[in-house]
């Protein structure tokens, strides 16, 4: 869906990266944790090898993340939580995730109550 309508924002709360955006914010992100500018954020991120997709952040600030976990294993979802600053690691697959989090069942200290029809504004420039 990000593919062919770009960036996506779900309910004024959750920014999801299109293509471009993706690029354009890890390059930013990748320099910023390769200089040393991020006490929290130590792990590199793509471009870098190896490195952390940064896929979406919230309107609060956190910034969302994809962590290889290796060859056999799914990436999974870890973020930096502006407010509370600190990272976190769910351990869960993306999918997994998001599910979770818009039926309410996890990551309710940090996220929203959502609704139960979602709002969502593509930007498909």
């Amino acid at each position: 869906m990000l593919q062919r309508y770009g960036d996506l924002m779900v309910d004024d709360f959750l920014y999801l990266f299109g293509p471009l955006t993706l690029e354009e914010k890890g390059e930013w992100m990748s320099g910023y944790v390769k200089r040393g500018e991020s006490r929290l954020i130590v792990e590199p991120v793509l471009p870098e090898p190896g490195g952390m997709l940064h896929w979406g952040q919230t309107i609060d600030g956190d910034r969302l993340f994809l962590v290889p976990r290796g060859a056999a294993d799914p990436w999974t979802v870890s973020a930096f939580r502006r407010n509370w600053g600190d990272w976190y690691e769910t351990g869960l697959p993306l999918e997994e995730w998001l599910v979770g989090v818009f039926r309410g069942d996890i990551e309710t200290d940090w996220m929203p109550e959502w609704p139960t029809v979602h709002a969502l504004v593509a930007d498909d420039d």
